[in-house]
């Protein structure tokens, strides 16, 4: 069984914005990345790859609020979140404010596989992805007119930064021939952000997880309460100790927990059989799932 899910944000896009072509446009990027990513797939290769590939996709889009088209924060600049996890071993990489690399889930995935640690910030992630060969671009290499304008709208007040309509963060979650699982999820943050803040993207445990005894979670949404229900790790843990399938254990942390603590957003997730989960409590997630029994969709609001 081969399977892979990807999302690009989830939140509530007003409907002048959701145009028919704006909606194409977003699946468009879905599904090309999901593309990406089970193309690796189908050729037997590993789940770490396919997450990979698909983000990067994502991240090259300016549609999405990762790489190129991430949102800007509240000092003008792009500071970028990324993560990945491999189910067979349990390892790890994640970076944190990162401003002058094109493609963050790169950078996370060589902090896992050469380097002793798991997340690296600022000025020492950046460093570390020199000494690695990654070419830095300079930090408007990422901006749009699009993201300029709304930070402009959110330091005049006219909307509250977090509260923003265009979607925020991209993953991808997937299961390869030889059982193995991996995530990966990769943001641009929150609009007009301030003080360094980090969301849930790049930390082990909230944003991203995956176990092969159990499932592979990336998550999308207000990145505090992710942090605070550790989403992606409680539902690997309903499915480990509660015996629950991924569905069940997705529904229940994203329909019930998150709710109760105020929180809005989804994840996708996959389980060590192929079932793939996609639950959202906002008004709209940007997801898409693609498996080796023949199902391909994509969708953006519920």
């Amino acid at each position: 069984m081969l399977a892979i899910a990807v999302h690009g944000g989830a939140g509530t896009l007003p409907p002048a914005e959701l145009t028919p072509d704006r909606q194409r446009a977003f699946r468009d990027g879905l599904e090309s990345a999901l593309r990406a990513g089970f193309a690796i797939l189908e050729r037997g290769g590993s789940s770490l790859d396919a997450v990979v590939a698909a983000v990067q996709v994502l991240e090259d889009d300016p549609l999405f609020n990762a790489g190129r088209g991430s949102v800007l924060a509240a000092n003008g600049e792009h500071e970028l979140d990324a993560s990945i996890m491999d189910g067979r071993d349990l390892r790890a990489g994640s970076v944190t404010g990162v401003r002058h690399v094109r493609n963050p889930v790169l950078l996370a995935r060589l902090v896992m596989d050469r380097s002793p640690h798991v997340m690296l910030a600022g000025n020492g992630a950046e460093e570390f992805a020199r000494e690695e060969g990654l070419e830095p671009v300079p930090n408007d290499y990422f901006t749009t007119e699009r993201r300029r304008l709304e930070l402009e709208r959110v330091l005049r007040g006219e909307k509250k930064a977090g509260g923003e309509a265009v979607l925020g963060t991209v993953g991808a979650v997937a299961l390869d021939a030889g059982g193995n699982l991996a995530a990966a999820t990769s943001t641009g943050g929150m609009t007009g952000k301030k003080w360094g803040r980090i969301g849930d993207s790049p930390i082990i445990g909230a944003g991203t997880y995956a176990a092969n005894d159990c499932c592979a979670v990336s998550a999308t949404g207000h990145g505090e309460y992710f942090i605070r229900a550790a989403v992606a790790h409680e539902i690997a843990s309903l499915v480990r100790y509660r015996g629950m399938d991924v569905k069940q254990a997705a529904d229940d942390v994203v329909m019930r927990q998150l709710v109760k603590l105020g929180g809005s957003g989804g994840v996708i997730a996959v389980g060590r059989d192929g079932t793939i989960a996609m639950p959202f409590n906002s008004p709209g997630m940007l997801r898409g799932a693609l498996d080796s029994r023949g199902r391909i969709e994509t969708g953006t609001q519920k």
